[in-house]
């Protein structure tokens, strides 16, 4: 299924590792010329090299700390203007703590607001002059399953994520005659480097082991792959998507029926 992307300018926050990174091969794989961005250096080069062996567009990667409006609007405006234009914007970015809520003080919500809330909000602002000018764009966050059903230990990043539902669901309605669509990716657990040495912790080491665990809740009896979760985002990011707009999307195998 041609996916309409080939050609398209994405750029994808947090692309060095994990899902990010699972995203922006998806569309480097589907044609589109794709920027990431990451504060490390090392794992850009690496994220590089390994976009680069599926591309058939351009591959661009900048060394960026996304917690700064400045310079993550400085790097969507270098992107746009290097290639001619923006098309899709995937916002993304690391965990808070698990925790309850009250195993927490005032200042670390601040902090997972600061660190997990305001940083897609800047990235979307920013983007989104680029997209009304395309007259086509798609707008991704990639939260957790937080958003949807909520998980005591993981307070902060409920409290955190849900803000960005919020914030999306605003966008659609500001948008809908610019051509821009605006969508929430709610994973599950995922097999990334994060969640396999947490697997590993719960198991004495083993991760294996400790993946099963972790999958004893989803219906599907095993936790997610990232390229599945990147197949969700590319076909949201997609031609394919152009009546999709203000959706929650779970990629969590179920386990949201379950809790």
């Amino acid at each position: 299924m041609d996916l309409g992307l080939s050609g398209r300018v994405a750029l994808v926050a947090g692309g060095s590792s994990g899902l990010g990174l699972a995203v922006a091969e998806e569309l480097a794989r589907e044609g589109a010329h794709v920027a990431i961005g990451a504060r490390d250096a090392e794992k850009l080069a690496s994220a590089e090299r390994r976009l680069k062996e599926v591309a058939r567009g351009t591959v661009l990667t900048t060394a960026v700390d996304l917690k700064r409006p400045d310079a993550v609007r400085h790097w969507v405006d270098e992107v746009a203007s290097r290639l001619g234009a923006l098309h899709i914007a995937v916002t993304n970015s690391g965990g808070p703590p698990p925790g309850p809520a009250t195993g927490f003080e005032l200042g670390a919500y601040q902090d997972a607001v600061d660190a997990v809330l305001l940083p897609p909000i800047s990235l979307a602002l920013a983007a989104l002059p680029h997209l009304k000018a395309a007259r086509w764009g798609r707008l991704l966050f990639i939260t957790s399953e937080t958003v949807v059903r909520p998980v005591a230990r993981f307070a902060l990043s409920g409290v955190s994520r849900a803000g960005i539902v919020a914030f999306s669901a605003a966008l659609v309605q500001e948008l809908g005659d610019c051509g821009v669509t605006v969508n929430v990716l709610a994973p599950g657990y995922t097999r990334t480097p994060p969640v396999e040495r947490t697997a590993g912790t719960k198991a004495d080491g083993d991760v294996d082991a400790g993946l099963r665990a972790m999958a004893a809740h989803i219906p599907l009896r095993r936790v997610g792959l990232p390229e599945e979760f990147a197949a969700a985002a590319a076909f949201l990011a997609s031609a394919r998507a152009s009546f999709i707009t203000g959706t929650v999307q779970l990629v969590d195998g179920g386990a949201s029926v379950i809790g």
